[in-house]
C-alpha cells in the first residue's frame, strides 16, 4: 500500500499573519466588553470620571444679620392689568409706557438693616423700587464697573431691575437703616433668589456675634 502523501504546509503571507492576528485580538476584547465584573468596573470608572469633571455648584452667600422681611402688602395683578400708558410729556415732561405678559404678583416688602448687616448676593425675578426710609444703605451691583458702590441715605430712592442682576445691599453706617421695596414678580415665583459670591466684589463675612437687632 502507498503511503499516504503529505502536502508541504503553504507559508501565510505577512498580510495574512496580520489579519489573523487582529481577528485574535478583536476576539480578546470582545470578551472582556462581555465579562460583567468588567463591565461593572468599566461603568463606575466612567461615572468617577463624569463626576469629577462636573464643576461644583455654585454656594450661595446668605444674609448676614438681618431680620425676615416684613411683607406689607401681596396683590396678584392678570395678565395685562399692568399694560399702562400714560402720555402727559407736553404737560409735565413726563409719560409712562408698561407692557407686562403674563400674571404677576406685587410685593410691598420692608427690610430692616442693623449696623453691618447685609442681605447676602442675590437677585429677583423681576424689577424693585426701593426706597430707604431710615439711615443709610450701600448697594454694591455686580454688574457695574468693578462693583463700585452706591450710597443711599433716607429719603433717597433707586430702582433694581432683578431678572439675573445681583445685588448686596449692606448697612455701613452706625445706626439702624430701613428700607420700602416695591416688587413687580411672575406670579407664583420666589421673591428672591441667592446668588454666589461675584469674582469682581469684595467678600464680606458676618462678625461674630452678629448685628444687634434693632428695636421694633
Amino acid at each position: 500500500m502507498e503511503g499516504k502523501t503529505t502536502k508541504p504546509k503553504r507559508k501565510r503571507s505577512p498580510q495574512q499573519q496580520l489579519e489573523t492576528k487582529n481577528m485574535k485580538t478583536l476576539y480578546i476584547a470582545k470578551s472582556i466588553h462581555r465579562s460583567p465584573l468588567r463591565r461593572a468596573l468599566l461603568l463606575v470608572a466612567l461615572a468617577l470620571v463624569a463626576w469629577v469633571l462636573t464643576p461644583a455648584p455654585a454656594r450661595a452667600t446668605p444674609s448676614c444679620g438681618m431680620p425676615p422681611p416684613v411683607i406689607l402688602a401681596l396683590e396678584h395683578f392678570p395678565s395685562g392689568s399692568l399694560d399702562l400708558m400714560c402720555n402727559e410729556f407736553d404737560l409735565y415732561g413726563w409719560n409712562l409706557k408698561t407692557m407686562v405678559k403674563g400674571a404677576s404678583d406685587v410685593y410691598i416688602v420692608q427690610n430692616t438693616f442693623p449696623p453691618g448687616a447685609h442681605t447676602g448676593w442675590h437677585t429677583h425675578p423681576g424689577p424693585s423700587l426701593v426706597t430707604v426710609t431710615a439711615g443709610t444703605i450701600t448697594a454694591y451691583e455686580a454688574d457695574a464697573l468693578n462693583c463700585t458702590p452706591k450710597i443711599y441715605r433716607t429719603g433717597d430712592s433707586f430702582t433694581d431691575l432683578g431678572c439675573g442682576e445681583v445685588h448686596l445691599l449692606r448697612n455701613e453706617g452706625p445706626v439702624c437703616a430701613v428700607t420700602i421695596a416695591v416688587q413687580i414678580i411672575p406670579a407664583g415665583q420666589p421673591r428672591r433668589m441667592d446668588a454666589a459670591q461675584p469674582a469682581n466684589c469684595p467678600t464680606f463675612t458676618c462678625p461674630s456675634p452678629t448685628p444687634t437687632p434693632c428695636p421694633q
